[in-house]
């Protein structure tokens, strides 16, 4: 399916994937491109050259070393990306003659922050895509979010449900996205309840967790080969499991090779409630750094409700600037308006809904 740069088969297959990444990271031209498939944050992109589509599906694997242990705070004066064609900003130009009011308040108070990029099965040329974004991030001095959330078995079969199918498909695939970086700058976060969900009843076996817990690893060491990439394994929320649960997980992951953990992805879980387990967290992972998605926690949690609970806000806007020296941002990780799955009157995960960013995006004090 991917072509390739004008390198033989033969020559191809002599080079390690690391190789690749540094042959591709030199030669690459503008990226973009954009999935068929339904994706939790938009699907927007643009056309690249023919012969740049990044490593072939049939490259080597090569194992990544470990890398460097992280130190400090890898986001200390970083400008964060922020996507000019989201959800929210594509739904705003479209109400502007229509409903003013209402575009006026997705643009303002969704579309002008930071939001992270979910990545997944969605995006036919995974490489061309963040390629295409971290150009335009680059070029602007500013520093993009990724999700990834393509794990084989992911979501055990609820709402995003999906992923790919092999262990060596998801190995070349994050290998793709580290490419698609090349030698810039992202933040990457990896694959939202892969750990939750882990030892859930009914949903892997243990060959599988065994399984799945090499494939974070692995992403791990893969994407800080490059030391500009910021990388948190998602470590879940605070009623999930005893925060020792939390801890014992990150560990069999290799969150010790990772920047950190990430706390609250696509949640509702209220800062004074994240702050003191994230903090105990953190002590249990000798000091580990961490990000939180503040994207729709304003309101906090809607009793134990998690697929598009009514009457949630806004959280803190995305910032470095935060409350404990070992928490690096406030994330907008969820984009905001994006449904979390067919529950409640909800359209499909990923879809905008306008009742539901509405809700949100209108501050409590309005009349």
């Amino acid at each position: 399916m991917l072509s390739s740069l004008a390198v033989s088969k033969t020559h191809r297959s002599l080079l390690g994937s690391f190789a690749w990444l540094g042959l591709v990271a030199a030669l690459a031209g503008c990226g973009g491109g954009n999935g068929s498939a339904a994706s939790p944050a938009g699907a927007n992109g643009a056309s690249t050259a023919v012969d740049d589509n990044g490593p072939p599906d049939d490259a080597p694997i090569t194992e990544a070393p470990t890398p460097p242990k992280a130190t400090g705070n890898p986001l200390k004066g970083v400008k964060l990306w922020i996507d000019p064609e989201t959800n929210a900003a594509l739904r705003a130009n479209a109400l502007d003659k229509t409903q003013p009011d209402v575009a006026k308040l997705f643009r303002e108070r969704i579309a002008a922050y930071s939001q992270a990029m979910w990545l997944g099965e969605w995006n036919s040329n995974v490489y061309r895509k963040v390629k295409f974004v971290v150009d335009g991030a680059s070029a602007k001095g500013e520093v993009p979010t990724f999700i990834l959330y393509n794990v084989p078995g992911r979501d055990c079969g609820q709402h995003s449900a999906g992923g790919l199918k092999t262990k060596e498909a998801y190995q070349r695939w994050v290998r793709k996205v580290a490419a698609g970086i090349g030698d810039r700058a992202a933040i990457v976060v990896l694959e939202p309840d892969a750990l939750g969900l882990l030892e859930k009843e009914n949903c892997l076996t243990k060959e599988q967790q065994a399984e799945r817990l090499f494939l974070l690893h692995d992403a791990v060491k893969v994407l800080r080969q490059n030391p500009k990439n910021i990388v948190y394994l998602d470590g879940g929320h605070s009623r999930w499991h005893p925060v020792e649960d939390h801890a014992r997980l990150l560990k069999m992951a290799g969150v010790e090779d990772a920047n950190g953990f990430a706390l609250n992805t696509s949640n509702y879980r209220s800062m004074d409630e994240l702050l003191p387990f994230a903090k105990k967290l953190s002590d249990l992972l000798g000091g580990a750094h961490y990000v939180i998605d503040t994207s729709r926690n304003g309101a906090g949690p809607y009793g134990t409700e998690w697929c598009n609970p009514p009457g949630r806000k806004l959280g803190v806007p995305p910032t470095t600037e935060t409350a404990d020296p070992n928490c690096d941002a406030y994330l907008w990780l969820k984009r905001p308006g994006e449904s979390d799955g067919s529950c409640n009157g909800a359209p499909a995960a990923g879809a905008f809904w306008d009742k539901q960013a509405i809700e949100l995006a209108t501050p409590t004090d309005s009349k």
